[in-house]
């Protein structure tokens, strides 16, 4: 029998973390302070700093709710829920609460058409195309966020006159949507640059034109932004109360806002009619509170959107 001697072994590579290696690990890319966390943790580190934060939180949550507390309290106070039920089933100076809910959407929806279709494409010609002056269009865009809305209510009153805009929903809906515009180009702008100019170039490359590339690229990646926008619309147009008041003088057209005053001097001092009063404020608070709980992430969302530079 003849014995094959083993083959010599060949020489390794000694580990990575053996005392003689020379070999080097892989170094990792360094992790920047803050990133993948929220905007704020960046800011708040030490657990004293949380503290404050819920505090200062807890104390205003409680102001911002012992008003609805103490209009909830005194709606009860007499005859209870039969205030709430008396308000849709008896008008209250001839004002029916639906048609104030239905008065306040329609010009929400028309505030927030306008607003859409100005800010929305504005938004994309700000943030994806490149072309001269584009930034100093943008900051004098921004100027109109400078303008009070009391400086133009006598330039808006006689443009509306003239046009027979007077007790008509568009003639609400058109001088709040002026106002809103501003923040609303501010506000697709900033969400708008967050989108990849790799994904830009990629469509361009593939023969899709601007039109293309707004349809399926920027406005699907912008939805958060845009119901933020949506939601921020209707709840200025329900709370809105100098705009329907210049325009709208029949009682059917009122909104919301309005009926608050409308009810308060159309009912008496007894005690059911301060009640009948609070429980209509609590029920004309209900649509902008149900709009921003369903709205919220998208409203953090959008809120946020550009603070944070990739």
């Amino acid at each position: 029998m003849t014995l094959i001697a083993d083959a010599p072994a060949l020489p390794t590579d000694p580990a990575p973390d053996a005392p003689g290696s020379t070999r080097r690990r892989p170094r990792l890319p360094r992790r920047r302070r803050g990133e993948g966390r929220p905007p704020m943790a960046a800011a708040i580190t030490s657990r004293r700093d949380r503290i404050v934060v819920y505090l200062v939180l807890g104390v205003l949550g409680v102001l911002w709710a012992f008003p609805m507390y103490a209009a909830i309290r005194k709606s009860l106070a007499v005859h209870g829920l039969r205030n709430y039920t008396s308000l849709i089933s008896d008008p209250v100076g001839g004002i029916s609460i639906p048609q104030t809910y239905l008065n306040s959407f329609i010009v929400g929806f028309l505030h927030a058409t306008l607003v859409l279709a100005i800010a929305v494409p504005a938004g994309y010609a700000f943030s994806v195309l490149r072309w001269r002056g584009r930034e100093l269009a943008f900051s004098l865009s921004l100027l109109f966020l400078a303008v009070p809305a009391a400086a133009m209510i006598v330039p808006v009153y006689r443009i509306s006159n003239q046009a027979g805009l007077f007790d008509t929903y568009l003639g609400v809906a058109l001088p709040e949507a002026v106002i809103t515009v501003p923040f609303g180009v501010l506000l697709m702008r900033n969400f708008g640059r967050n989108v990849p100019a790799s994904l830009v170039e990629a469509a361009r490359v593939d023969g899709a034109g601007h039109v293309a590339v707004f349809r399926h690229l920027f406005l699907p990646l912008c939805r958060p932004a845009l119901v933020n926008l949506i939601v921020l619309c209707f709840i200025w147009s329900i709370q809105d109360f100098m705009w329907p008041s210049i325009f709208i003088r029949e009682r059917g057209m009122q909104t919301a806002a309005q009926a608050v005053l409308s009810l308060n001097t159309g009912l008496g001092a007894s005690p059911t009619d301060i009640a009948r009063y609070n429980a209509s404020l609590v029920v004309l608070a209900i649509p902008a509170t149900v709009i921003v709980l369903l709205g919220m992430r998208f409203l953090v969302s959008g809120l946020t959107s550009g603070g944070v530079k990739e």
